[in-house]
């Protein structure tokens, strides 16, 4: 049976387990040693890395390199370059590291594209430190930096809200005669929303920089470089842009020469800063220029965040009044702002909403979109905690695993309403609580 439908079907074997298992089959015949075999070649594998990379299985990348050590098959330059890139998009900071110094014992230095890849697993980890260490290295190694390596950097530093150091790499690429482009104006942007303490000018300093961002033309403009766009890899997701997720799925609805405008909506959504994310909105009609899907969605992001229940829900019925497609991520959107602060009329709205949602066949994908929003309907204290059961109902038809917090936070909350124990309910997630948890614990989750 080949591995990769033992994984599809919820079922791994571990390397150690494989090597016995060769052990056994030694003497047994190379027919039966073959079905036992997920890949032979390099090339079988990358098609398996690819898969799980789809399939967002990045934990199993160690294994499956692991497995090819076993297995005695050389690793090529393309096969790093898709497991860095696995690594990246799963946020899995050892383990691209881990790839990184296998090259280098294989005598295999890495190129610029893998350094860009490398500084922007530091980014989505908030590991700046680490980011500046890789630019140090290619300069040891001698491998130049390009545009979009200053530019990665410049958002692995903003993401920890380090604008000492963001300013100082604009410095050094004005001074290199490297023009700013939109994506260093979003970087900026994001540096002043993640500084820690936040400051007063903050919101000022968003708006700031939207205005001066207009002087970037298409000319600055970066360009994808071929080897990103052959592993399919987005400089939105390059540089950890929060419209990363979008740009493939939603590419007809979404605008991205907006790029500075989205990341300024979703500061001021992630900052309840109302005031600010009007300003904005008033600079983009002023622009001649009209709100895509996602600054849609940041604006009613924004209100709801904020406390501004009728707000949001007006620009929620707008859209869906506007002949504009229904989108899933719209409706998680209004969701998910709706339940905060847990208000009755708020929590009404969300199921309600589900329901509508529902009814129009829309699912509610993998399971972080659910487990966010059952982690988050899980805190209602008071009421009835019918959307918190209506969201672990949907998932369970959906039949879609949640993660450990969300199980965790849904438990608790039901041993909180004093149910009776031999509650159908209660024992069903009791046991799916007992189960998570001991992988949890094991770090299997």
């Amino acid at each position: 049976m080949k591995k990769l439908l033992q994984i599809v079907a919820g079922r791994r074997i571990s390397p150690l387990l494989r090597a016995l298992g060769r052990r056994y089959f030694a003497g047994s015949t190379e027919e039966v040693y073959a079905k036992r075999n997920y890949a032979n070649n390099v090339s079988e594998y990358n098609t398996v890395i690819k898969s799980l990379i789809a399939q967002r299985r990045h934990y199993l990348l160690r294994d499956v390199y692991d497995d090819m050590m076993l297995d005695g098959v050389q690793p090529s330059r393309e096969i790093f370059h898709s497991l860095i890139v696995g690594t990246m998009r799963g946020a899995r900071f050892q383990d691209a590291f881990f790839f990184r110094d296998q090259m280098k014992i294989l005598g295999l230095v890495p190129d610029v594209a893998l350094y860009n890849f490398l500084i922007s697993t530091c980014g989505k980890c908030k590991y700046s430190d680490q980011a500046i260490c890789i630019l140090e290295e290619m300069k040891i190694n001698e491998v130049k930096p390009t545009g979009q390596t200053y530019i990665c950097l410049l958002h692995a530093c903003a993401a920890s809200g380090r604008i000492d150091r963001v300013y100082a790499i604009v410095r050094d690429m004005t001074a290199a005669g490297l023009g700013l482009n939109k994506f260093c104006y979003a970087g900026l942007i994001a540096a002043h929303k993640n500084k820690i303490p936040l400051t007063d000018d903050t919101a000022s300093k968003i708006i700031e920089l939207v205005e001066q961002s207009k002087g970037w033309s298409s000319v600055e403009a970066s360009r994808d470089m071929a080897e990103n766009v052959i592993i399919g890899v987005s400089e939105e997701e390059l540089y950890n842009i929060p419209t990363a997720d979008y740009v493939h799925r939603r590419g007809r609805f979404f605008n991205r020469q907006l790029t500075v405008y989205h990341v300024a909506l979703h500061a001021c959504a992630d900052l309840r800063t109302v005031k600010a994310m009007e300003t904005i909105l008033e600079m983009l009609k002023k622009d001649g220029k009209s709100p895509d899907f996602f600054l849609t969605m940041q604006t009613m992001r924004c209100y709801l965040h904020s406390g501004n229940l009728d707000c949001g829900l007006q620009i929620f019925e707008e859209y869906m009044n506007s002949g504009e497609p229904a989108m899933v991520e719209v409706f998680l959107t209004f969701i998910e702002g709706a339940m905060v602060g847990h208000t009755p009329k708020g929590m009404e709205l969300a199921q309600d909403t589900l329901v509508k949602m529902n009814a129009m066949g829309f699912f509610l994908g993998g399971p972080t979109r659910g487990s966010d929003l059952l982690l988050k309907a899980a805190g209602e204290k008071t009421g009835g905690y019918t959307t918190a059961n209506y969201i672990w109902d949907l998932m369970q038809a959906q039949k879609i695993n949640p993660l450990f917090p969300a199980v965790e936070a849904y438990y608790h909350g039901l041993k909180e309403r004093q149910i009776p124990e031999d509650d159908a309910r209660l024992k069903l997630v009791s046991q799916v609580f007992n189960y998570k948890r001991r992988r949890n614990m094991l770090g299997i989750e």
